[in-house]
C-alpha cells in the first residue's frame, strides 16, 4: 500500500479522496491555487503546495507544478479526482514515466475510450450495444458521403466531437437542408476546445433516459459492475439528482448490459473504476461514452452496495486484487443525491462569496459530501458545485422523504444556492413517479419560469 498520495483536485471530491487516505492510514498532500489557500481540505491534509494563482490554466491544469509537487514531497501515487486532469491521458502518461503511480485508468485506456470513435469501435467489437450511426469518423471533405450517412441513419440525427463530453461540442439535426452547416460549425467548435477536428455521427433518440453502470477493475483481469445509476435530471447535458437504482427498469436487463461492460473492461485491460453511459430508450440500451475516473454521483451506488469506491480505486492502484466478486454484490435500498450549487436557483447565475451560515442536515441516512464551511469562501473561478446531499432510504419512497426534510434543515446563507429548486423537484409528480427522460427537467423547468414571468437562460 501506499505511504503518500498527493490529490490533484480541489472541492468536494479532494476532501473525499483525503477521508479515505486517511481511513486506509496514507499520508495526503494537498495541492491548491492561491484562491483555495482557505479550503478544509488543504487545512487537513499531512502536507500542502500552492501550485499556482487562481485560474485553473496556471493551477490544477499546470502538470509541471503538479508533477514538482509530488516530487518535492516524496509522494508516491497521484489521484486525479475528477474533472480538470483526470481523463487527460497526456497527463497520466507524464505521471508514470515521472516514477509515480496514476491512480486510474492506463494512458493508452484512458486515450482509446477519450476518443468517442475509437470508444465506440472498442464497445461495439466486445459485444455493447451502441447507438446507430457512422462507422468511424465523418470525411472532411466529402459532402456527398455526409448526406447519405445522414440518410441511411434517418433523420434527426446528431453530430457529436469525437474529443468531446461534458454536453459540449454536439448538434441536432432535423434536416437535411440544415445539415453540412451543422457539420461545418461542429467541426469549426470541435477544433477550437478540443484541439480534435473529428466528428462522428447518430441517430438522435427522442425521448431517452440516461442510465450509467459502475464498473471496478483490477490489474489481474477481474473485472465487476456496480449497479447502475439513472442520471436523467439534468439541464443541458449538466445531471442536477442521480439516483440509484433507476425506477421502471427490470433487473433482469440490468443485470444483462452490466456483465457485458465488466466484459468489455476484461477485454480492453481496463484498471480502477469507470462508468459507462448509455441512453435507453423503448426498453433498449445504448452506449454513448465511458468516463475513466470516479464520478461525481459515486455516492449512490456506495450507499446501496456498501462498497467505497474511492479506497477501492487507491487499492486497485497500489497492484491489489478486488476484494469481492460479482456474486458478493447486492443492491439494498435506494439513494438519490442532489448537487448543490452556489447559483441562482432558477436564473441558474454563479453566485460565489464568502458563506456567512453554514448547517449541514443530519439524521438517519443523511450524508453530506462537501467542502464547505461558515466563513467560507466560495471562489468565482471554478465550478459552482459546493457540496452534495446524498440520502439513503429502505425504499425510493423514503429516500424521497428523506430528502425532503434533508433539503429543509439545510441553511446555506450569505450567497444563493439550488437548494429551492431541488426542494420543487422532490414534490415533482413525474420525478415522484420515476423514469423521466433527459429532456423533462428543462421542459419543467421552462413551464416554472412561465409561471414566475421569465424564460430560463
Amino acid at each position: 500500500m501506499f505511504e503518500k498520495i498527493l490529490i490533484a483536485n480541489r472541492g468536494e471530491i479532494a476532501l473525499r479522496v483525503l477521508r479515505a487516505c486517511r481511513e486506509l492510514g496514507i499520508k495526503t498532500v494537498a495541492v491548491h491555487s492561491e484562491a483555495d489557500t482557505e479550503a478544509k481540505y488543504v487545512k487537513l491534509a499531512d502536507e500542502s503546495v500552492c501550485i499556482g494563482s487562481a485560474p485553473s490554466s496556471l493551477s490544477y491544469l499546470n502538470v509541471p507544478a503538479i508533477i514538482s509537487a509530488a516530487e518535492v514531497t516524496d509522494a508516491e501515487a497521484i489521484h486525479p479526482g475528477y474533472g480538470f486532469l483526470s481523463e487527460n491521458a497526456d497527463f497520466a502518461e507524464r505521471v508514470e514515466q515521472s516514477g509515480f503511480v496514476f491512480i486510474g485508468p492506463r494512458p493508452e485506456t484512458i486515450r482509446l475510450m477519450g476518443d468517442k470513435v475509437s470508444a465506440k469501435a472498442t464497445m461495439k467489437a466486445a459485444g455493447v450495444p451502441c447507438v446507430p450511426g457512422s462507422e468511424g469518423a465523418l470525411p472532411e471533405d466529402n459532402s456527398r458521403e455526409i448526406i447519405r450517412i445522414a440518410r441511411s441513419i434517418g433523420y434527426p440525427i446528431i453530430v457529436k466531437a469525437a474529443g468531446g463530453g461534458g454536453g459540449r461540442g454536439m448538434r441536432v439535426v432535423h434536416t437535411e437542408a440544415a445539415l453540412l452547416n451543422a457539420v461545418a460549425t461542429t467541426r469549426a467548435e470541435a477544433q477550437a476546445a478540443f484541439g480534435n477536428p473529428a466528428l462522428y455521427m447518430e441517430k438522435f433518440l427522442e425521448n431517452p433516459r440516461h442510465i450509467e453502470i459502475q464498473v471496478m477493475a483490477d490489474q489481474h483481469g477481474h473485472a465487476i459492475y456496480l449497479g447502475e445509476r439513472d442520471c436523467s435530471m439534468q439541464r443541458r447535458h449538466q445531471k442536477v439528482i442521480e439516483e440509484a437504482p433507476a425506477p421502471k427498469i427490470d433487473r433482469k436487463q440490468i443485470a444483462s448490459i452490466g456483465e457485458r461492460c465488466a466484459k468489455a473492461c476484461r477485454k480492453i485491460g481496463y484498471r480502477g473504476a469507470g462508468t459507462f453511459e448509455f441512453l435507453h430508450e423503448d426498453g433498449e440500451f445504448y452506449f454513448i461514452e465511458m468516463n475513466t475516473r470516479v464520478q461525481v454521483e459515486h455516492p449512490v451506488t456506495e450507499l446501496v452496495t456498501g462498497i467505497d469506491i474511492v479506497q477501492t480505486q487507491i487499492r486497485v492502484a497500489a497492484g491489489e486484487k478486488l476484494r469481492f466478486t460479482q456474486r458478493d454484490i447486492v443492491s439494498r435500498g435506494h439513494a438519490i443525491e442532489c448537487r448543490i450549487n452556489a447559483e441562482d436557483p432558477f436564473k441558474f447565475t454563479p453566485s460565489p462569496g464568502q458563506i456567512t451560515n453554514w448547517h449541514a442536515p443530519g439524521g438517519p441516512g443523511v450524508r453530506v459530501d462537501s467542502h464547505a464551511y461558515t466563513g467560507y469562501r466560495v471562489p468565482s473561478h471554478y465550478d459552482s458545485m459546493i457540496g452534495k446531499l446524498i440520502i439513503y432510504g429502505d425504499t425510493r419512497e423514503q429516500a424521497i422523504r428523506r430528502m425532503r426534510i434533508a433539503l429543509s434543515e439545510m441553511d446555506v446563507a450569505g450567497i444563493k444556492t439550488n437548494i429551492p429548486l431541488h426542494q420543487e423537484l422532490m414534490f415533482d409528480t413525474h420525478f415522484i413517479e420515476g423514469g423521466v427522460s433527459i429532456h423533462y427537467l428543462e421542459e419543467r423547468l421552462d413551464e416554472m419560469a412561465g409561471l414566475k414571468g421569465g424564460k430560463q437562460p
